[in-house]
């Protein structure tokens, strides 16, 4: 018996979105991964770093599966949560992680890196990124690409010309030029998304609260009811995710 749109929402608004592990997902939504294979390429370069920055950590979780780290290895996080499990996750490492509020500046001397990093940083602040490059280093990064999910965004949101025209990766790979930085990689792909049932959908609105600015079940629940119906008529609700690879050099 399939189960109901209560219980599918009561489940998804009661489980921790802590951290930036998505395994809770597994049967119910599927991503497909970039080729180029984020976390393997970052440990090659952290193996080769002797200070490094990883920006924006999260949970930690991408950054502990990429050692060996560094002789010096920081983090840094914004969301009080995830500074937390980042700590206890890293901290046996041998990884300081530092809470950080994402805005300039970041709080290290001029030069004080070999490599700085970023798996999906809500913002790239780039002339910090450099000023904390020592030269010759290396910004080495996997970024959210444009209109990233928007198929979900606009099911809720509506349409939002205004914002699939950000994080385009060329004027990303501009900003970095004008910064002092030589872009030496840049690729770009989409991948499907599946989400098989609504609480699918609730968990990764209330983890990735970025996507749906303010989203709770109570404001959104005609359009939670009337998705539910539709992955139950259709099958599940496709969206696809945007990807860039930038590898830059000061």
């Amino acid at each position: 018996m399939s189960r109901t749109f209560e219980d599918l929402i009561a489940e998804a608004e009661s489980v921790s979105v802590d951290g930036w592990d998505f395994s809770w997902l597994d049967g119910r939504a599927t991503e497909a991964r970039p080729s180029w294979g984020y976390q393997r390429l970052l440990g090659e370069r952290l193996a080769s770093a002797s200070a490094a920055l990883d920006v924006q950590t999260g949970g930690g979780e991408v950054l502990a599966g990429a050692r060996p780290f560094p002789p010096a290895m920081v983090a840094t996080e914004s969301w009080p949560p995830n500074v937390a499990r980042a700590t206890e996750l890293l901290h046996p490492l041998g990884a300081v992680v530092v809470a950080d509020p994402d805005e300039p500046p970041l709080p290290f001397a001029d030069e004080a890196f070999d490599l700085v990093t970023s798996r999906h940083p809500a913002t790239v602040w780039w002339a910090e990124i450099a000023r904390v490059l020592r030269p010759g280093g290396t910004y080495f990064a996997q970024h959210v690409g444009p209109a990233s999910v928007f198929e979900l965004v606009e099911f809720f949101l509506g349409p939002q010309a205004e914002a699939r025209k950000g994080r385009n990766p060329d004027r990303e790979s501009a900003d970095a030029q004008a910064a002092g930085l030589e872009v030496v990689d840049l690729r770009s792909e989409r991948l499907r998304i599946e989400f098989f049932d609504i609480g699918a959908v609730v968990y990764f609105l209330r983890k990735v609260i970025w996507m749906v600015p303010g989203f709770t079940v109570d404001a959104y629940r005609d359009r939670l009811r009337e998705l539910d119906a539709r992955i139950r008529a259709e099958g599940p609700f496709v969206a696809y995710s945007s990807r860039h690879l930038i590898e830059a050099r000061k």
